[in-house]
């Protein structure tokens, strides 16, 4: 069987797509729910740029692994192509995209969005990873995730 991607989207690739990454790669394993390959990408990503030390804090306190050499891409049409689905963390940035049938947004799957902790404080990126976690579920249940 295929590999199908999950590619999660936001601005800068370092704050809230990393962590949706590595929380739905987290709980796809828990759920024992394999082929599928999650990874993240910004629309304004530098490429190169290491995770943020706020959201690597708050996974690490979730008990949630990432990879410590995590390094941020820029959303390419490939990729999106290439992907069973692109979930983007705002509706702006899924507008953006719109002219892909694949592509969706936390909004759309679970009725709000993932405001941009960048800048904040480590309760933002706390709060910002609890919402991320919270929607899941939903995102798992509305992608038909491991219904093979």
């Amino acid at each position: 069987m295929k590999h199908k991607k999950i590619i999660f989207v936001c601005t800068g690739n370092t704050c809230r797509s990393p962590m949706a990454e590595a929380a739905l790669r987290h709980e796809l394993k828990r759920r024992k729910i394999r082929w599928y390959t999650v990874l993240s990408a910004g629309l304004q990503a530098e490429e190169g740029s290491a995770i943020s030390p706020n959201s690597a804090q708050a996974l690490a306190e979730a008990k949630i692994p990432f990879s410590e050499t995590f390094s941020s891409r820029r959303l390419t049409e490939k990729m999106i192509e290439d992907a069973f689905a692109v979930v983007c963390m705002t509706e702006a940035q899924r507008n953006a995209l719109k002219a892909f049938p694949n592509v969706t947004s936390i909004y759309a799957l679970c009725g709000r969005e993932i405001p941009d902790p960048y800048g904040g404080g480590i309760d933002v990126y706390r709060v910002t990873l609890r919402n991320i976690r919270e929607c899941l579920p939903r995102v798992i249940t509305a992608l038909r995730i491991g219904e093979e």
